[in-house]
């Protein structure tokens, strides 16, 4: 790429937005020029907005600490200064919908971290990997919009991104039925153990709104386009537990499969291990060289070890084992912060720039 795009973070002083800034610090392809934020921290210089609320291990980026926040509702102001953006607000549900649609209207492409528009029917939900296909059903998007390059895109939920990669690497084997715990880190949350003290040594049983996304997310990536929206797929059929425990970083999954056709265990790893997408075709900046994994040592994956497999942008599967109920075993592990936001949002971003979607204005 000659020169770079421009892009701006809606929500920026948030943890998201935090993760968004340090992943675009240095990108080939991108550049910040602008960083919009709720009335409060506008107005300031990134570093005062922030304050002591700076969440990531690495130091702020010096190219963004003297930069002034915008106000995040002064959209028309706001979008004249990038090319795309990335969303991360923390609104209510309604509020996100309307104002990424704001931007969306100014001819302005925005590729959302954000869960209120993963049902809208022709928003398409995108692991790059997987479904890219998806992206097609922005043409429809833009006409009901009347944009002619402003739309919106969307990432999956943080916690399927361990266990919904194996089932689309063992599609041909028509898995039917699943059964996931999902093991999530307090990230997830937007936390630290600083600002969480109580969920040091303690588990949570429950967490608002995770089941029915590891449940219905993955059918909407196995869907399909039809008259201008994405229909979700029908199988497999999931049910899901989501427990929050005391781990700053990484979405493990236990989970059980049954398939209609019955693979031996190294048919399973192979289409593991050779599960390739566009991202890796393209070798797209943010793409990972094998997006999956298998980890034969019993005690894998863990946290502490494969959380920061490919930069975080991989996913570890491991104790791939036969079950006396359902066929298959196994337990799945990816970074619930990179591959499962910031990181996932900004590949989508490259592929949607790789194949045209993304253009300077």
């Amino acid at each position: 790429m000659d020169k770079k795009l421009h892009v701006g973070i809606l929500g920026a002083t948030g943890m998201v937005g935090q993760r968004f800034v340090t992943l675009l610090a240095n990108h080939p392809w991108y550049e910040i020029t602008v960083l919009a934020a709720s009335p409060r921290s506008a107005g300031k210089t990134y570093e005062e907005a922030v304050g002591g609320r700076w969440k990531m291990t690495a130091p702020m980026p010096e190219n963004v600490k003297n930069m002034i926040v915008e106000d995040v509702s002064k959209v028309e102001e706001v979008a004249a200064k990038a090319d795309f953006f990335f969303s991360a607000v923390d609104m209510s549900k309604d509020e996100i919908r309307k104002i990424e649609e704001d931007y969306a209207k100014t001819e302005t492409p925005v590729v959302s971290n954000n869960s209120a528009h993963r049902w809208t029917p022709d928003v398409p939900m995108v692991v790059p990997e997987i479904n890219p296909e998806h992206f097609k059903v922005i043409e429809d998007q833009k006409k009901r919009l009347g944009t002619t390059r402003g739309f919106i895109a969307v990432k999956p939920n943080c916690s399927i991104q361990g266990y919904a990669p194996a089932l689309a690497a063992w599609k041909e084997f028509e898995p039917y039925e699943v059964v996931v715990t999902t093991y999530q880190a307090i990230s997830g949350a937007g936390k630290t153990f600083k600002d969480w003290p109580e969920m040091v040594e303690n588990i949570i049983p429950f967490i608002s709104g995770e089941e029915e996304k590891s449940e219905q997310e993955p059918l909407r990536i196995f869907g399909h386009i039809e008259n201008g929206q994405i229909v979700k797929a029908q199988e497999p059929k999931i049910t899901s537990q989501c427990i929050r425990v005391p781990v700053l970083d990484g979405h493990t999954a236990a989970v059980f499969v049954k398939f209609r056709k019955k693979p031996t265990k190294e048919q399973l790893i192979e289409k593991l291990r050779n599960f390739r997408g566009l991202p890796q075709e393209y070798d797209l900046p943010s793409a990972p060289k094998q997006f999956i994994q298998y980890l034969e040592e019993d005690n894998r994956p863990q946290v502490k070890l494969d959380v920061d497999y490919e930069h975080g942008m991989g996913v570890s599967i491991g104790r791939l084992r036969e079950d006396s109920v359902y066929d298959w075993k196994f337990v799945g592990l990816a970074h619930n912060t990179l591959r499962g936001a910031a990181g996932g949002a900004v590949l989508c971003a490259e592929l949607l720039t790789e194949e045209g979607y993304i253009q300077a204005k």
